[in-house]
């Protein structure tokens, strides 16, 4: 079967609504066989899921999701937002603000994008309605600031990232802290944007004493001690990235039993929900790797070499050309399909290119975080949803455009100057 084919066959199964675990691992299966013959694909089928399963490398998700569903139960989420309400609640958009960087500081030690959505929006939605936000903004500001979960480490997503293409994580890990600051700062100025687009005029709030914000500074400390001990383990290479999940994971249980919220009945849900979200990314991971040798026998990736070494646009206009696709396809798939189905063809030609592959991992996240807020299939924006259901989903799509705006130039950023999303990974 010819990849044209086959690709087409899997988007289609993806639309009619086939989980993409079954679809990458069907439409896989299929194009191997026609290539190889039946006994080697089987074959094949069940090595890549039997060696996948036994990675050690893989331990590093489900402690992850483990730290990050764990810090959920805190109720590290709430003193968060109060600290970051206290420095900047005076200020114009100040509430919209103190969500963002909220949220900045909640990804730091969750790793979900659509935890931290749910958890801020909860928060941060009722104050910033009774302050005479409006519920474009609000909403907006949330769903936004919640992508910053997919990029601020720890994040699942470039782990997945880290896997397809043999990339160190631990370095993928450290070259997402200055892109994900850049992006916590690009979000504030969106708001300010938003505020003078709709000339907004909202109730300010009364400035605190510098001891009173430092007060409220200190609720946030588990969080910043947890955040500095599992990345400056990794920096100072005292453990690895792998075992600075586990640590995290230990730090987390710890912070939630001290803060008082460890039950019996939380440690269970928690470890089933932990099960539960590992055992369907590994379904799809396992299913793309194995689409991955699809894609390597049936030539697709040398094919979409030479036509765009036929181009001759050179390396920034592909780069550019690969903005526009993800910008694309953030409309029509979520953020893991994204990276499932792109990744492991792009990469190969991206390095073939002359760039990182450490940098182009950061990149390729930041491209992806827009699926999280553009229409339709914007998850962020339908948690918003669950979260506030009388806020119209095309009102939330309509707040969320000068975020969009920002993070294309973010991405604009960090191909100009690669230093800021390499300068922390080769100082190790």
């Amino acid at each position: 079967m010819d990849w044209p084919i086959g690709l087409v066959l899997l988007l289609g199964l993806i639309f009619l609504g086939v989980p993409i675990a079954f679809a990458l691992s069907a439409i896989g299966l299929i194009g191997v066989i026609s290539i190889i013959g039946l006994d080697p694909a089987l074959a094949m089928f069940g090595q890549v899921y039997f060696d996948s399963g036994r990675s050690y490398t893989l331990s590093v998700v489900p402690l992850f999701l483990l730290m990050g569903n764990f810090v959920v139960q805190s109720g590290i989420a709430g003193e968060l937002y109060d600290a970051a309400n206290a420095w900047l609640r005076h200020r114009k958009g100040g509430l919209a603000m103190a969500t963002i960087v909220a949220c900045g500081g909640f990804s730091s030690v969750c790793g979900s994008s659509l935890a931290t959505t749910a958890t801020m929006g909860r928060i941060s939605l009722p104050a910033m309605r009774r302050y005479g936000y409006s519920d474009r903004l609000a909403a907006a500001s949330v769903a936004a600031g919640g992508t910053l979960g997919i990029l601020i480490p720890p994040s699942v997503i470039l782990v997945i990232y880290g896997i397809l293409t043999q990339q160190d994580i631990g370095k993928l890990f450290l070259a997402g802290l200055i892109p994900g600051l850049i992006g916590i700062l690009f979000y504030m100025g969106a708001v300010r944007l938003s505020l003078l687009i709709h000339r907004e005029s909202i109730e300010t709030m009364p400035k605190l004493s510098f001891v009173e914000r430092l007060k409220a500074t200190r609720g946030v400390a588990g969080a910043l001690i947890l955040f500095v001990w599992v990345l400056g383990g990794i920096y100072l290479e005292v453990f690895t990235a792998t075992e600075a999940a586990g640590m995290g994971a230990g730090g987390a249980i710890l912070i939630t039993a001290l803060r008082g919220q460890l039950t019996w009945k939380v440690t269970l849900a928690t470890l089933f929900d932990t099960a539960k979200t590992t055992a369907v990314m590994f379904f799809i991971l396992f299913g793309a790797l194995y689409f991955l040798n699809y894609v390597n026998l049936s030539g697709l990736t040398t094919d979409l070499r030479g036509w765009i070494m036929g181009m001759d646009v050179g390396r920034i206009g592909v780069i550019l050309m690969l903005i526009v696709l993800f910008l694309v396809l953030g409309c029509l798939l979520e953020s893991l399909s994204m990276i499932l189905l792109t990744v492991p063809v792009l990469y190969p030609i991206v390095a073939d290119l002359g760039f990182d592959l450490i940098w182009f991992g950061v990149f390729v996240v930041v491209a992806t975080e827009l699926s999280y807020i553009t229409s339709p299939i914007g998850m962020n924006v339908f948690v918003m949803r669950i979260v506030a259901p009388d806020i119209p989903l095309q009102r939330v799509f309509a707040g969320v455009l000068p975020f969009v705006f920002v993070d294309i130039l973010r991405l604009l950023l960090l191909i100009a100057v690669p230093a800021l999303v390499l300068f922390v990974p080769n100082s190790m």
